[in-house]
């Protein structure tokens, strides 16, 4: 039975959306309210059942746990799984999802399809954090476009037909780099051995994905093609994470899609970007991960300076906040690149630790949105005369944001800074320039928001936080303190995959390199 458990939670939210589509019928408020409690039922349920898996789970064991493997179509293998470090973006999402649908209450325009949208959506999130298949995760990976692409397009604001096809295509033709580089493996595995077929070449490659079709991960991928590899890879992560200079389609995305959608985008689907840097990027390209660190290292730093200056000029709290969450990435990339413990410990952690304050800060975008129909900074001011229990909860997560001791912000920027001091010491130095900016716009939009007189007339019959709007950020509290104060709850879990990771990368550095000569 345990082993099933990972297949319930990854396809239980797609029954019930099936379900939704085939048997439930009009659009009145009985029927939108009865597509709303089978999402949060269905999205609770799948939580419940990840506590389980979770439960289950040996941190001591550096392998996947909880295969499920069945022969596919054209030789190809459905292979799921999960390790360390897998497990933890799984959770993330099975927590969060209840919460998303929680939040969007309060809509009523083709409901059923909203709420279908984002249970596929949830079902395509977890397959791509728990596909062995190189085949299968590009599967996951390609098709959690489509869902994302429909929310924003369909409940996004006035300008997200635009927003919705940039997001698509910049994404969608950074994957279609992956997919040639896919190909090009499979055709090299199929024909010759690159760097020799024996089985003391089999590296860490062999804990990562597989097919049965084509062993990629026990070939030596040696000289020139490595590289070509690795960067057609990295195109592909670079622009889901984003990273700069591939970062512009996140900013519009982010202000015309919905609150949930917001909330999606920035706690989920940019991890996918950090993972496959995790699960492809070091493993199968060591080499050139290598070669190439120091570049992704001031680009990340670049990113994290850039994107915080432009931050502090903009005038709507969305765009604002989604410029903060390409500075975060910034430390992600920059910690993975590392390949040392600390660095590696504080990406991972950052973007589960990311994953619950940006989803929290666009909720608490979307609490007066709701209410004034406008982000711009100036429509607002004064709210905590009105709205103490918003100011509260508004002051927490911009703390947490910023990397306050005691949340867990402060963990995941804490460890990556560590790890990038014990390899480029003038990359930390900008990197940490990074904390006392973001400090200047969060605190710059908060006192412009929250502080101040309450001179606007629209303002000031504004009303504070409902009772449904106070649970749903009390578990996102929860979290973001109990990581704060107890950090080992995440670095035990992702400790020991992390220490085998780094161990096999570093023995096939010199494996891959007398490849390369031999080869020569």
């Amino acid at each position: 039975m345990a082993q099933q458990l990972l297949s319930i939670i990854t396809f239980l939210p797609l029954v019930a959306a099936l379900i939704m589509a085939l048997f439930m019928r009009g659009d009145d408020p009985a029927a939108q309210m009865g597509a709303k409690r089978l999402a949060l039922f269905t999205t609770t349920a799948t939580f419940l059942v990840s506590l389980f898996l979770l439960a289950e789970f040996d941190p001591s064991n550096t392998g996947f746990q909880f295969v499920v493997e069945h022969e596919w179509i054209m030789g190809l293998t459905y292979r799921m799984g999960v390790d360390g470090i897998s497990i933890l973006f799984i959770m993330l999402i099975t927590f969060l999802m209840p919460i998303v649908i929680w939040s969007t209450w309060e809509v009523t325009t083709r409901v059923k399809d909203y709420m279908i949208a984002f249970l596929v959506l949830e079902t395509l999130m977890i397959g791509v954090f728990s596909a062995l298949d190189l085949v299968l995760f590009y599967l996951f990976f390609e098709a959690s476009l489509i869902p994302m692409f429909l929310i924003i397009g369909i409940w996004g604001g006035k300008d997200r037909i635009y927003a919705a096809f940039k997001f698509f295509l910049y994404t969608f033709l950074g994957s279609v780099l992956m997919l040639v580089a896919m190909i090009a493996m499979f055709n090299a595995a199929g024909t010759t051995c690159i760097g020799g077929c024996g089985e003391g070449n089999v590296s860490l490659l062999t804990h990562t994905f597989s097919s049965d079709s084509f062993s990629l991960m026990g070939f030596q991928i040696v000289g020139g093609m490595q590289t070509l590899l690795f960067l057609a890879f990295f195109a592909s992560f670079a622009v889901k994470m984003p990273m700069w200079p591939v970062h512009t389609w996140l900013p519009d995305a982010h202000v015309q899609a919905p609150t949930a959608g917001s909330v999606v985008l920035a706690a989920v689907l940019l991890k996918m970007g950090g993972y496959g840097f995790l699960r492809f990027s070091l493993p199968m390209f060591p080499v050139a991960t290598d070669l190439l660190a120091p570049v992704v290292f001031w680009m990340s730093a670049i990113a994290i300076v850039y994107t915080s200056l432009v931050a502090l000029v903009q005038s709507d709290m969305k765009k604002l906040i989604a410029y903060s969450s390409v500075a975060h990435m910034g430390y992600v990339t920059m910690g993975i690149f590392t390949v040392n413990q600390q660095g590696l410990d504080g990406a991972i952690f950052q973007m589960i630790s990311h994953g619950f304050i940006s989803g929290a800060l666009f909720l608490a975008v979307g609490v007066i949105y709701d209410r004034m129909h406008t982000r711009e900074i100036d429509a607002y001011g004064g709210l905590v005369l009105r709205m103490p229990r918003y100011a509260l909860v508004f002051m927490f997560f911009t703390m947490a944001n910023v990397g306050l001791p005691g949340t867990s912000g402060f963990v995941g920027e804490f460890l990556t800074i560590m790890g990038i001091f014990q390899v480029n010491t003038w990359v930390a130095l900008v990197a940490a320039s990074g904390v006392i900016l973001s400090a200047s716009y969060a605190l710059w939009l908060y006192r412009r928001v929250v502080f101040g007189d309450l001179v606007k007339d629209s303002l000031k019959t504004i009303t504070d936080m409902t009772g449904r709007e106070k649970a749903i950020f009390a578990p996102l509290i929860f979290m973001t303190l109990l990581l704060g104060i107890y950090p080992s709850l995440v670095t035990d879990i992702i400790g020991p995959s992390v220490a085998a990771l780094i161990t096999d990368y570093n023995a096939s550095l010199p494996v891959t390199e007398l490849a390369a000569v031999a080869l020569h």
